[in-house]
C-alpha cells in the first residue's frame, strides 16, 4: 500500500497558514480545523515549513524562542509568527512512497505529519500517524 491510497481515503485536503501569521491566528486555525499542525506556505501550495502543537509549547518555553517572551514574562501571542516558531527542514514523502517507508520515517524521526510532495515539489496531501495506522 503507498501514499496515494491513503490519501484517497482521507482526500488530499491540506490546512496552510503564510509564515507572517500569528501565533494567536496558528491557535484558532488549529482549534477550528481540529488539527495538530499546519503546513507553512506563502502561497498554497510550496512548503515554507510546518507548525504543531509541539512547536508552539517548545517556543512558549524557550525564551530564547520568542523575542516577545524575552521582552516581559507575558507572551504577546499576536505579537510572535509562526515563521519564529516553525520546523524549517521538513520531512516529505510522495504519493508512491510505500506506507511501510513512511511508518519508518515517522518512528526514526519522530514525525506525526507528513507533507505529501507531487509535481514540481507541490504540496499534494498530508498523511499523519493516525493516519498511517489506520491504513
Amino acid at each position: 500500500m503507498t501514499v496515494k491510497h491513503v490519501l484517497k481515503n482521507k482526500g488530499s485536503h491540506v490546512a496552510t497558514i503564510p509564515p507572517d501569521a500569528t501565533l494567536t491566528e496558528l491557535v484558532d486555525k488549529l482549534a477550528e480545523y481540529r488539527i495538530g499542525a499546519m503546513i507553512v506556505s506563502a502561497d498554497g501550495t510550496h512548503i515554507d515549513g510546518i507548525v504543531s502543537e509541539r512547536d508552539i509549547v517548545r517556543g512558549l518555553r524557550s525564551e530564547g524562542g520568542l523575542p516577545s517572551f524575552r521582552e516581559s514574562r507575558l507572551v504577546h501571542l499576536d505579537r510572535v509568527t509562526v515563521s519564529e516558531i516553525m520546523t524549517s527542514e521538513v520531512k516529505t514523502c510522495t504519493p508512491t512512497t510505500s506506507i511501510d517507508e513512511v511508518m519508518t520515517l515517522m518512528t526514526s524521526g519522530r514525525i506525526r505529519h507528513l507533507p505529501v510532495l507531487g509535481e514540481e515539489d507541490k504540496l499534494v496531501g498530508i498523511v499523519s500517524i493516525g493516519d498511517i495506522v489506520a491504513a
